[in-house]
């Protein structure tokens, strides 16, 4: 095998196992986003199994129950709106039923669940009881009838809703409530009060607020790409010399004025704003289940969010349109960021140099500039449209905006 045969072989694994890695934590990011997806059957289950996505919810979230027949048969179920498919008991601590829990009072309109075909799952949502089963913190038993009524062979679950932490809680109250108020104060002077419409308008608001930190950051970056080609031939040279690397690396950042934490310090700061956006389109396309976030002027509206914008169905996932566009627009984001300055022409030692000794930096920003755009396109599968629709205009400005700081020139 001829030595550039070695070397396309070698890019090529370390392209595998830099892109196996991207895959996984896309399977970890999923698994936290879409936890019922990954939920697998129990070894040598029979019957009917009754579980829950969660064993412990957090206190304003609703609980998902996840039904799985692994009967032969159709499993027929009574229609009982405005109450849930199944029965609902408040538990306490000795593990005693303490309560029975029935209501009239739904926060969106019930589902009803009359059968799951054989070895069908069927993942259930209880929002429309969030506040009126389920608002109390404590331990529920849920129990499937069976026919008509509770036997002992019912599938039983328990599960339990504990008050949120005090993260949870500052996050909430300084980041997710005034979102969503914005949100709805926006929405409230679209016509047909439109949720796309104000998605944008708000999206850019936020990029605008976090204009300056954001440019701090991209600065940064374009320094640091600036003086790479020093910072390399300062590794090779003193390679030997840890001390004398380190001091020479140093001078060169006080040269050209470049600060490591500069590029990583604005990130941190607009990470919370930017999560606390994305959550609050993602959650809060659904008002009525949004109470807990929404400040007392907005409690009793009179109108809801006009969810249809260009032909999208904000509420549910777009397949078609949003995942290709995404996946250009995050394509485009990246190449702009990892795009340097000009060089001066190189010689024919330096490209010859090249040859023989790969960028390792420059094979992982292969795989983010291809991979992570696919991962972006595939969660817009999942996601509903709105959310989507935010991160295209979120992305959109960000290309903007990188395409201003790549013409400046950092030396």
């Amino acid at each position: 095998m001829s030595p550039k045969q070695k070397s396309k072989l070698r890019d090529f694994f370390e392209f595998f196992v830099l892109f196996l890695a991207l895959y996984l934590l896309t399977q970890f990011a999923l698994k936290q986003f879409f936890p019922d997806t990954f939920s697998k059957d129990t070894n040598g289950a029979t019957g009917v199994v009754l579980s829950m996505q969660d064993a412990t919810v957090k206190g304003d979230h609703h609980p998902v129950m996840i039904i799985k027949n692994h009967t032969e048969e159709t499993l027929i179920l009574e229609d009982t709106c405005h109450n849930p498919p199944v029965i609902v008991v408040r538990v306490n601590e000795e593990g005693e039923e303490e309560a029975l829990l029935s209501t009239e009072e739904n926060a969106v309109p019930c589902v009803p669940l009359t059968e799951i075909e054989s070895g069908g799952k069927v993942i259930y949502e209880l929002s429309p009881w969030k506040y009126s089963l389920f608002s109390e913190f404590g331990t529920y038993r849920l129990m499937l009838p069976v026919g008509s009524e509770i036997q002992e062979s019912s599938p039983v679950v328990e599960f339990s809703i504990h008050e949120a932490g005090p993260v949870t809680k500052m996050f909430r109250a300084f980041i997710s409530k005034p979102l969503l108020n914005l949100l709805i104060l926006i929405a409230s002077f679209m016509p047909g009060y439109n949720l796309g419409l104000a998605i944008i308008i708000l999206t850019v608001l936020v990029k605008l607020v976090l204009f300056i930190p954001t440019q701090k950051g991209l600065e940064g970056q374009r320094r640091m790409q600036a003086v790479q080609p020093k910072l390399e031939e300062i590794k090779k040279k003193y390679k030997d010399d840890p001390k004398r690397m380190q001091a020479e690396t140093m001078k060169v950042w006080k040269e050209h004025n470049v600060n490591p934490m500069q590029s990583c310090l604005p990130i941190l700061i607009q990470m919370p704003v930017l999560i606390g956006l994305f959550f609050v389109i993602r959650d809060g396309s659904v008002l009525e289940l949004s109470r807990h976030l929404i400040y007392g002027a907005y409690q009793d509206l009179s109108w809801t969010w006009g969810t249809n914008f260009l032909g999208l169905h904000l509420t549910e996932p777009n397949i078609y349109v949003m995942p290709p566009l995404l996946v250009v627009l995050q394509f485009a984001q990246m190449k702009l960021s990892f795009a340097i300055s000009k060089k001066k022409k190189e010689t024919k030692e330096t490209k010859e140099s090249k040859v023989e000794k790969k960028d390792p930096q420059a094979m992982q920003q292969r795989v983010m500039l291809y991979g992570l755009p696919f991962m972006i396109g595939f969660f817009a599968l999942k996601f509903p449209a709105a959310v989507s629709l935010y991160w295209a205009v979120s992305t959109l400005f960000a290309v903007g905006q990188q395409l201003v700081v790549n013409r400046r020139e950092f030396r």
